[in-house]
């Protein structure tokens, strides 16, 4: 049984299959879509700024 998942760019049906080289892409465009969002930091974790060494609020 072949897996099938949805682009992540588009929304295309693909099937995840060693023929399809851009997986989980339908295309090289959408890889390059996607590539295109990491290089303009538009996917970020969040998380906590770290506390610097010379902030006067923490003992030492």
């Amino acid at each position: 049984m072949v897996t099938v998942v949805d682009c992540p760019t588009c929304g295309n049906k693909v099937e995840w299959t060693e023929a399809n080289k851009f997986r989980p892409f339908c295309s090289e465009r959408c890889k390059q879509i996607d590539l295109g969002a990491w290089a303009e930091e538009k996917y970020v974790i969040p998380g906590s700024t770290p506390v610097s060494d010379q902030d006067p609020d923490v003992p030492h």
